[in-house]
Order: C-alpha cells, then sequence, then structure tokens
C-alpha cells in the first residue's frame, strides 16, 4: 500500500487553486468532472510535498456537500494505492474498517478502481487500484 495524495472538500475549487498557488503548489487547472462522484476535482503539487485533490461538491446530493455544511474547507480523506482493490478490502474490514462505498471507476484516474473505507483511527481513506 502505497500513499497517493490527500482530498480537501472545498466548497470554491477556483479560490483554492488560487491559494494553494500562492504557497508553492502547482496545477494546470485542469478540473475534472466525476458524475459517479458528484464532484468536481483538481490536482496539486509541489516538489517533495504530498499531492493534494481538492474536491467540491456540484450538488447538494454529493456526500462531499454535507462535510462542508459540517465543517467548511477540511482534508478528509487520504487515499493509498494498493495492487488488488478486492482483497485490500477484505483485509481492512477484518481490523474493523467500514466500507462505505461501492467499488467505482474513477473519471480522475482513467476509470482505474476505487472506493472509501472508513477506520476508527484514520478517518475516511480512499483505495486506488494500481494498474
Amino acid at each position: 500500500m502505497d500513499f497517493h495524495h490527500i482530498g480537501l472538500a472545498t466548497k470554491n475549487i477556483d479560490r483554492s487553486i488560487k491559494d494553494y498557488k500562492l504557497l508553492g503548489y502547482l496545477s494546470n487547472n485542469e478540473k475534472i468532472m466525476d458524475p459517479i462522484q458528484n464532484v468536481e476535482l483538481c490536482f496539486l503539487e509541489k516538489p517533495n510535498s504530498p499531492i493534494i485533490e481538492l474536491v467540491s461538491p456540484l450538488s447538494e446530493l454529493s456526500p462531499v456537500f454535507s462535510i462542508l455544511e459540517k465543517n467548511g474547507t477540511i482534508p478528509y480523506h487520504t487515499c493509498f494505492e494498493v495492487n488488488d482493490i478486492e482483497l485490500t478490502i477484505e483485509a481492512l474490514k477484518r481490523e474493523r474498517f467500514v466500507q462505505i462505498s461501492k467499488v467505482v471507476p474513477a473519471i480522475a484516474f482513467n476509470n482505474r478502481k476505487i472506493c472509501f473505507l472508513y477506520g476508527i483511527n484514520t478517518g475516511l481513506i480512499e483505495l486506488l487500484e494500481k494498474k
């Protein structure tokens, strides 16, 4: 399992891009619409720093919408790349992680599989299957 990125929920993705650029992060300003997750995404990078995925809800039906209503802009998940998503999910469930979403293709990752789980000591994690 390899660390991949930190997901940050934001109401205004354009303002967040601008602010992270001030902090030295680079963005090609490419935003990705993901109707499966009901969000708009943008990835930011900075040498020797974690990748940041900005996530903004497309509607009130997005799961990120309620997170923002409760907390405002906030880091809300960490993502890990795994070799076999199904085996990893089963192993984490045995360790008391709770699967909170189905395995679905992720538009942002060329339709590689993702899944979200919750751990009482880790919070929300995203698994991203390697190619």
